[in-house]
């Protein structure tokens, strides 16, 4: 066992929801009020498995009202919780490249965090693992096959573990799902929804249509746990996507309201057969007793799975909040006799199974290739999900067309390129 180098520093590059659960100047009135990734780096400071922590965003001016929303939702709940951290950029400034000068404060070994819009995940996280950073990165990890491979070489060269934060893969329904599907044979149909309420267009409007799509946003959390459970068993080989359309335009934003991806997988039998997946995902929903409507369906060939991550049969109601069905197994922010508890949730032990492997890593217990066996959703196992997505914002902006993946050789795993189908 070498001698244990000190926790990393960290760096959370992102300052939205998800990061502070600050939006609009206000706290989000999501599930998320106190946000994720920066209530788990805190924690983990205070466990003594991260050292430093740093944010960085794009204005900074911003800040001021982030301290007080971090101050007022953790500090002020929790007890042991210091909220304190350095920031960029300056509180007077406002810098899309913030992520450039902050990193270059950070050195080998340390940690990345990036939950930013989609379109920007490529250039920062190439920029944290230049300077040997390793890096996690929300979901979808970058938007094109291209970025993908570039990405993955990167982390290669420069010894780092690049991750996809992918939660569901901890939620323990569908943990359990995957290791039950695996001796149940080969894909004959999945089906999968996920939704989240139309006021979150508001949330995401600077972005919405712009930046990303909301396939790339929720089906790829359905995507990766296709991707999970079939890794070495099948591969997605033609996709066809169709969208919904006029309730965001309504709102002034120029994007689908909902997308539904039509995925043909290959599956290694012998003889080889087919199945088919078809994953949906909208963000204008109703509200409802939950903020995001999570399920999927899937038969194989000798049985079949039903998950519905929404309904575990816990529901709360409050002359506040109204009735609402609960899911503390996410994120449990209820305190327990003052203190932060949540860490059991799959919301933070997401984040601490990245932390521990980065420390393994640093150690010289651990390489990073030695987690591209499926416990963690590492750049080097998730390549078929970003061909997915890619393939299929490529068929919404083709008239639908159909597009295939296309492999190296007829028992490849890897994408190698994208291409619009011909039919014969």
């Amino acid at each position: 066992m070498s001698t244990s180098p000190s926790p990393p520093a960290v760096l959370m590059i992102g300052t939205g929801e998800y990061t502070t659960g600050y939006v609009h100047g206000l706290a989000s009135d999501s599930d998320k009020s106190a946000g994720v990734v920066a209530l788990s780096m805190f924690d983990f400071r205070s466990r003594g498995k991260v050292g430093r922590v740093g944010m960085c965003g794009v204005n900074g001016k911003k800040f001021p009202g982030i301290r007080e929303h971090m101050k007022r939702q953790i500090g002020d709940v929790y007890q042991g919780l210091d909220t304190a951290c350095e920031t960029w950029p300056a509180d007077d400034a406002v810098d899309p490249k913030a992520y450039v000068s902050a990193s270059a404060t950070y050195g080998r070994g340390d940690v990345a965090i990036v939950f930013t819009p989609d379109d920007t995940h490529f250039d920062i996280a190439m920029e944290c693992v230049k300077k040997g950073m390793h890096v996690m990165v929300t979901k979808p990890i970058v938007k094109t096959l291209e970025d993908h491979k570039a990405l993955a070489a990167a982390a290669k060269a420069n010894n780092v573990l690049v991750c996809v934060e992918v939660h569901k893969r901890l939620d323990p329904f569908y943990a359990d799902a995957r290791d039950r599907a695996i001796p149940l044979g080969p894909l004959q149909y999945m089906a999968s929804y996920m939704s989240q309420p139309k006021h979150q267009l508001e949330t995401f409007k600077a972005w919405a249509g712009k930046s990303s799509d909301i396939s790339y946003y929720l089906n790829s959390h359905h995507v990766d746990f296709s991707e999970w459970v079939f890794h070495g068993r099948a591969r997605p080989v033609r996709v066809t996507a169709a969208a919904s359309t006029g309730v965001a335009a309504a709102r002034g934003i120029d994007t689908e309201d909902s997308i539904t991806l039509t995925v043909v997988w290959e599956n290694f039998t012998s003889p080889r057969t087919l199945g088919t997946a078809v994953y949906t995902a909208s963000w204008v929903a109703p509200k409802s007793d939950v903020h995001s409507q999570q399920r999927f369906f899937m038969m194989l060939g000798s049985g079949e799975i039903n998950v519905d991550q929404a309904h575990r049969g816990y529901s709360v109601a409050t002359d506040a909040g109204g009735y609402a069905s609960s899911n503390p197994l996410f994120m449990k922010y209820t305190p327990t006799n003052g203190k932060f508890a949540g860490q059991a949730s799959y919301g933070v032990r997401s984040f601490e199974n990245f932390i521990d492997a980065c420390n393994s890593i640093n150690k010289g217990d651990k390489a990073p290739g030695d987690y591209d066996d499926g416990s963690l959703a590492s750049v080097n196992t998730t390549v078929q999900g970003t061909a997915i997505l890619e393939a299929g914002r490529r068929s919404l902006d083709d008239d639908f067309a159909p597009y295939d993946i296309v492999y190296e050789g007829e028992d490849s795993i890897e994408p190698m390129s994208l291409q619009r189908h011909v039919f014969k």
